[in-house]
């Protein structure tokens, strides 16, 4: 909404000498109040007054913008008061207050509220044109000169931000649901709060959104990449692009901002890959690049793995076991019909996680014996792990290739990519998957899971404690990512409760905390107390990254209560025998879940726990803290 648009004749008094502070904030409200813009003016002058108690809004320069968020305000507007002779507004420089602008949002405007405060003030940096507000005849003079401004400024702006952006970034993480939106938006925030244009590309499990193009690409002083998975990074050849988890997307956005800006960050395409995120070089270790190129495979996974397991327990809920026990989930017609669609998409899980695997070491001519690798994985019983080492086998075997096959005369560069990697690709892969890996990891597959048949109740809780509690140790992490991988790769060994058990730990942080906002308000300020719904959603949803925010804030107490809480839940779910077949979903696919009535117990007595503890450990907030 345009700024001219907030603000009426009625609402702009000029001439006017108010005898202090006070005086101002109460003319201008009643300026508001003529406009017929308030419900209930004295309770937002209240809503002014402790505003200014936390800061004064005079901004310096004869600037003050007093403004507040209320329900006292019917719908969004402006008042604007010229001083000739000054005011004292205890302004950050001292000096006397000429020019004021009052800001009233309902209180659910907290966006139009930034919104219209930081345009506001981009403004009235412009020395001139407050000369010309100030040196207005009439309310209607005022209002002119604002609106002529304001069209000049935004239409330029406009204008520039069609591809002329000071910043780039790319967020993506393994499941594309919370931690890259996330990211996204805390870039965002503080580009908007340190005046710089950001546009940022999300990766998310829906596909890109918000893609880069050529054009911003080359006009951008350079990219921040924030991801766990494999992103498109050719298109950024000769451009600074920082790389980082995204995480540090989330939690330092200033600093991967400030590295642009100082151009810090390595050129793409020349010398080796750097990272800036903590302050210093560092050439990114095997290690970050092992578990990025094993998140390709695990993201490219996931909706296969969600989508056919959903459904293969749509169908288990629909048959009728006694019918024939042995063929449980086809007895009845449309107990088959979802079986069969369900065993389909499952049966692409393995070959397509070895297949993304290797695409993600050795680009596209490793898609191919990734997917033959990760088949004959599946085919020849080394299942998930198998299929993890056949993926990175065929990336470092076309890497291989590629080093050999450069060697050949360049009049048959043309048939490398469709003759020599697939044959020979495809040919090498199945040697070493049916020589060399399925052997010995079919046997270890066998024996390890056979071991977990074996474990009495007692070793399936301890076992059940530790996979619950790992849910929240990086909440999205490595070792969040390390339990979700462990749970799903169980199901293609018909092994439910692992995954029953990791699922529980998962959603208890989020619904811990927001208990925890309703429970103890006065541990916890203002804006964390306006997240405890959303809290309670993302953990009914099995959104554990909803918790982040908290844990980043005060990870000494968050991570503790959030751990014990989850490791309560994991061990009781265990306890109870719940099984899952299904590899996310929260609450909604409780009718899918074996014992639901225990899961349910176990997600809620781990929810409170986790609750109490964030009670204890967390300190009281003071108003003025809030």
């Amino acid at each position: 909404m345009r700024i001219s648009e907030l603000l009426q004749k009625e609402s702009i008094a000029l001439g006017r000498k108010p005898q202090d502070k006070a005086d101002a904030i109460g003319q201008m409200v009643e300026l508001l109040a003529k406009s017929g813009s308030l419900e209930d003016k004295k309770k937002f002058k209240q809503a002014i007054l402790e505003r200014e108690r936390l800061s004064t809004t005079g901004i310096g320069e004869g600037i003050a913008i007093p403004h507040g968020k209320s329900s006292a305000v019917k719908r969004a507007a402006l008042a604007a008061m010229v001083v000739p002779q000054g005011v004292d507004f205890a302004s950050a420089d001292g000096a006397p207050v000429h020019l004021l602008f009052m800001i009233a949002v309902p209180e659910e405007g907290a966006e139009l509220h930034l919104e219209v405060l930081e345009r506001l003030a981009a403004m009235l940096m412009d020395e001139d044109f407050r000369k010309r507000l100030t040196a207005a005849k009439d309310a209607a003079e005022f209002l002119h000169i604002l609106s002529i401004e304001e069209e000049k400024r935004f239409a330029e702006t406009a204008e520039k931000q069609e591809y002329d952006y000071d910043v780039l970034a790319v967020t993506a993480c393994p499941t594309g649901i919370a931690h890259t939106f996330m990211a996204a938006e805390s870039l965002e925030n503080k580009a908007r709060e340190m005046g710089i244009t950001i546009k940022v590309e999300t990766n998310g499990s829906g596909g890109a959104k918000n893609v880069l193009t050529a054009k911003e690409i080359r006009a951008a002083k350079g990219i921040i990449v924030a991801a766990d998975k494999n992103v498109e990074l050719q298109r950024f050849y000769g451009k600074r692009v920082l790389q980082v988890p995204v995480a540090d997307g989330i939690r330092k956005p200033e600093v991967l901002l400030g590295k642009i800006l100082q151009g810090e960050a390595p050129v793409y395409g020349e010398g080796k890959d750097v990272e800036m995120a903590d302050g210093r070089e560092e050439v990114r270790g095997r290690g970050k690049k092992v578990y990025r190129d094993l998140m390709n495979g695990v993201s490219h996974m996931l909706p296969f793995v969600i989508g056919g397991g959903i459904l293969i327990a749509v169908a288990f809920l629909l048959d009728d076991y006694s019918l024939n026990p042995a063929n449980f989930g086809s007895n009845l017609p449309q107990a088959a019909f979802f079986k069969a669609i369900g065993d389909a998409a499952f049966g692409f899980m393995l070959p397509i996680l070895a297949g993304y695997i290797a695409m993600g070491i050795a680009d596209r001519p490793a898609l191919a014996p990734g997917f033959v690798g990760g088949f004959l994985a599946k085919e020849g019983g080394s299942g998930f792990l198998g299929a993890l080492l056949a993926g990175f086998a065929a990336g470092y075997l076309i890497l291989l290739l590629k080093k050999l096959f450069d060697k050949l005369p360049r009049s048959l560069e043309g048939i490398k990519s469709i003759l020599l990697y697939p044959v020979f690709g495809i040919l090498l892969m199945g040697l070493l998957i049916q020589l060399i890996i399925n052997p010995p990891v079919a046997w270890l597959n066998e024996a390890l899971y056979g071991l977990l048949a074996r474990l009495g109740t007692g070793s399936r809780v301890l076992l059940g404690v530790l996979l619950g509690g790992m849910m929240s140790v990086d909440m999205g992490g490595p070792i969040n990512k390390a339990a979700y991988v462990f749970g799903t790769a169980s199901l293609a060994s018909n092994e439910f409760q692992i995954m029953a058990a990791v699922m529980a730990g998962g959603m208890v942080p989020p619904l811990a905390l927001a208990l925890a906002v309703f429970a103890f308000r006065d541990k916890f300020s203002e804006k964390e107390r306006q997240s405890g719904v959303a809290n309670l959603i993302m953990g009914a949803c099995f959104i554990t990254e909803g918790a982040i925010p908290f844990a980043a804030a005060d990870p000494l107490r968050v991570l503790p209560a959030c751990i014990i809480g989850s490791a309560v839940a994991g061990g009781l779910s265990m306890f109870f025998g719940c099984g899952l077949r299904a590899p996310h979903g929260g609450i909604f696919v409780l009718p899918v879940i074996s014992h639901p009535f225990g899961f349910l117990a176990a997600v809620i007595l781990g929810a409170l726990v986790g609750m109490l503890l964030l009670g204890v450990l967390r300190k009281r907030i003071e108003p003025s803290e809030s």
